[in-house]
C-alpha cells in the first residue's frame, strides 16, 4: 500500500504569501520546504510569482535542480512579478481557471504562511475534497503557531456542527516536514458525502 500511495505523488502544490513576512522564520520554512520537495524529486506547482513566500519556495527548489511549475492569471503577471526562471511558466485568464490548473497538476496541497489568497485557495480545495470533487491530500505546514488559531476556529466550526469529523480529522497541520512529506504519501480521503441521506443520517 505504501508503495502505490508513493508513486501516485509526483507534484506538490504550495500556498504562501506573496509577502515575505515580518518574520525571518517564515521564508526559512518555505527554503527549506522547497529544497526537501527537490530532494524528494517532487515537482513544485504554485502561483508563479518572483516574491515573497513564493520567490523563496521556487528559487529552493531551482537550486536543488528540482522541477518548478508556475501558474498565473494575466493581470497578475505584473503586480506578482511573474518568476521568469521557471521551468514552466503558464499564463491563464483568471482566478478560477487557475486554482483548476493547479488542482489537475497536482497531487497534494500544502499551506505555507500567506494571506486572504492563501486561505482562499487552500479552503476551495478542501471544499473540493469535503464535496468528493477532489481526494488530494491538504496540509497546513505551520512556522511558530502561525495558523494555530486557525486551527481552533475549525474545531469550533466541528464543536457546533458545521464540519464533520471525518473532515477535521482529515485535515493535516504541523510545522515538521518529515512528517509532512511522510503524510501526503499516505493519505488517503475520507468517503464524500451520500446527498441521498436523510438529515439524520449526515
Amino acid at each position: 500500500m505504501a508503495a502505490v500511495a508513493h508513486a501516485r505523488v509526483k507534484a506538490i502544490c504550495v500556498y504562501c504569501g506573496s509577502s515575505i513576512g515580518r518574520d525571518p522564520a517564515y521564508a526559512a520554512r518555505a527554503a527549506q520546504l522547497g529544497e526537501r520537495i527537490a530532494r524528494e524529486r517532487l515537482a513544485l506547482v504554485y502561483g508563479g510569482g518572483d516574491v515573497g513566500l513564493m520567490g523563496v519556495v521556487a528559487d529552493a527548489v531551482l537550486a536543488a535542480d528540482g522541477e518548478v511549475i508556475g501558474v498565473i492569471p494575466e493581470q497578475l503577471v505584473g503586480w506578482e512579478v511573474a518568476h521568469r526562471g521557471l521551468t514552466r511558466l503558464e499564463i491563464v485568464a483568471t482566478m478560477h481557471e487557475r486554482k483548476a490548473r493547479m488542482f489537475d497538476l497536482s497531487d497534494a496541497f500544502v499551506a505555507l504562511p500567506g494571506g486572504f489568497g492563501t486561505l482562499d485557495e487552500m479552503f476551495e480545495m478542501l471544499t473540493w475534497r469535503q464535496l468528493g470533487l477532489g481526494d488530494k491530500p491538504c496540509a497546513f505546514l505551520d512556522v511558530d503557531g502561525y495558523y494555530v488559531p486557525l486551527m481552533a476556529m475549525l474545531d469550533r466550526m466541528l464543536a457546533e456542527g458545521f464540519l464533520r469529523e471525518e473532515h477535521r480529522s482529515g485535515l493535516w497541520h504541523g510545522e515538521d516536514i518529515d512528517a509532512l512529506i511522510d503524510w501526503i504519501r499516505r493519505e488517503r480521503p475520507s468517503a464524500p458525502r451520500d446527498p441521498k441521506l436523510r438529515k439524520d443520517q449526515r
